[in-house]
């Protein structure tokens, strides 16, 4: 997934990663098996409310998040890709722009798959310039890949597990409530491309 900002890596900004995203979700076997399925249920068991999907690529957690999200990328295809798609997003200086960009205006922030293509302070500016638009006491959720999802894209610049997460929750004043393993336990990160690490963390 892209992210959103001010300065990105040309690597996730172009139509050829949006396409590069396509041909990874649109494959026949991930439709007829409904990957998403956990993921889906693991977005909603966390009650994130309003959410702002920082770096929302294709719109994939927008549709998880069943029309309680808005999304934001700095690629302008995937963003055209989303809206095609029906969910509501924007490019960075649009959603500055938008109604959307009112202080405590969501209940979470969610960054999926960001922080990984991002050098840590860069992700640091990127987040914190984000969290204003988030409730006083809501959430911010990031999730990032483990071994096998990190090195299956060129495109990451740093491995983010949860000691990386953890201190970057520190420098941005938040409090980590929770992380895990998911779908699977922490060891099946070395082989399964899909194992994700999840760290929640609440706002003050």
């Amino acid at each position: 997934m892209s992210q959103a900002g001010r300065r990105q890596p040309t690597e996730t900004a172009g139509e050829d990663y949006t396409d590069r995203l396509q041909r990874l979700g649109g494959a026949r076997w991930k439709r007829m098996l409904d990957v998403q399925a956990p993921y889906r249920w693991n977005l909603r068991r966390l009650n994130l409310g309003t959410t702002l999907d920082v770096g929302s690529g294709l719109g994939r957690n927008l549709a998880n998040l069943d029309g309680n999200g808005v999304g934001v990328d700095h690629n302008p295809t995937s963003v055209a890709h989303s809206r095609a798609a029906g969910f509501e997003a924007y490019q960075v200086d649009e959603f500055k722009e938008s109604p959307h960009a009112r202080p405590g205006a969501f209940d979470s922030l969610l960054a999926a798959h960001l922080l990984e293509h991002l050098p840590a302070e860069e992700a640091l500016e990127v987040i914190s310039s984000y969290l204003p638009y988030v409730r006083s006491g809501g959430q911010a959720v990031f999730i990032t890949p483990q071994e096998r999802g990190y090195a299956s894209d060129a495109s990451h610049v740093r491995f983010v597990g949860f000691a990386e997460a953890a201190q970057a929750c520190r420098d941005l004043g938040l409090t980590v409530t929770r992380q895990y393993s998911f779908p699977f336990a922490r060891p099946l990160g070395r082989v399964f491309t899909y194992n994700e690490f999840v760290t929640v963390a609440r706002l003050p």
